[in-house]
């Protein structure tokens, strides 16, 4: 087994490469529900901090006139419609249709002019519109932020990454249930999808778009 020092070294090596922001991007936020900011829920997380990175990242991307899209996860009554994924992980019922689990997070209400898409699976391409709107309206970038780090977060990376986008993953604006598994998933995907960025780095970057 490799030690830490030897597994950096060689994915330096390998996969030491960014491919930088873009320059029509789009601004996600994701699955910022209240399920995952509800103490003694079975996906409280713990997310304060990434919730408030996700916000400031809405405000600059607003003054710069880019896009936000919010997703969240919607199931029919029945869980129909969630097909495996709502099978396997019991606490996407959370999420049913009118559930108070399924609103916004604190603090996040979408303005008029974002789109929210709602979804039933962990990325926020898969069986979406998305990617479709985010090609139409001239988008070559995604910047992520969102909920969980090593779910929906990863998932929406590859895709993003898979579909063409030059893509973002905002470290500080990102959660999950704890530290391991984010950490793990940020590395993972700065070594192979997309670009791991800070949040003070991704506002330098908006602010530097505002005419």
């Amino acid at each position: 087994m490799s030690t830490e020092e030897e597994l950096l070294a060689n994915y330096k090596k390998a996969y030491d490469n960014r491919v930088g922001f873009g320059t029509r991007p789009a601004l996600l936020l994701i699955d910022f529900c209240q399920a995952y900011f509800e103490p003694g829920n079975a996906l409280y997380a713990e997310v304060d901090d990434a919730i408030a990175s996700a916000l400031r990242l809405r405000t600059a991307a607003r003054a710069a006139g880019v896009p936000v899209i919010l997703t969240n996860v919607v199931y029919h009554p029945s869980g129909i419609d969630g097909g495996r994924f709502f099978e396997k992980a019991m606490p996407l019922k959370n999420f049913l249709r009118g559930s108070p689990m399924g609103a916004w997070g604190p603090g996040l209400a979408p303005f008029d002019d974002e789109l929210v898409i709602s979804k039933q699976y962990p990325s926020a391409f898969f069986g979406t519109s998305l990617a479709s709107t985010l090609t139409a309206a001239g988008i070559d970038s995604v910047i992520l932020t969102g909920l969980t780090t090593s779910g929906c977060i990863r998932a929406s990376c590859i895709d993003s990454m898979s579909h063409g986008f030059k893509t973002a993953v905002v470290a500080e604006a990102c959660g999950d249930r704890h530290a391991a598994p984010h950490d793990a998933n940020l590395f993972d995907m700065n070594a192979k999808y997309a670009d791991v960025v800070s949040e003070a780095e991704t506002i330098a970057f908006l602010e530097g778009l505002r005419v």
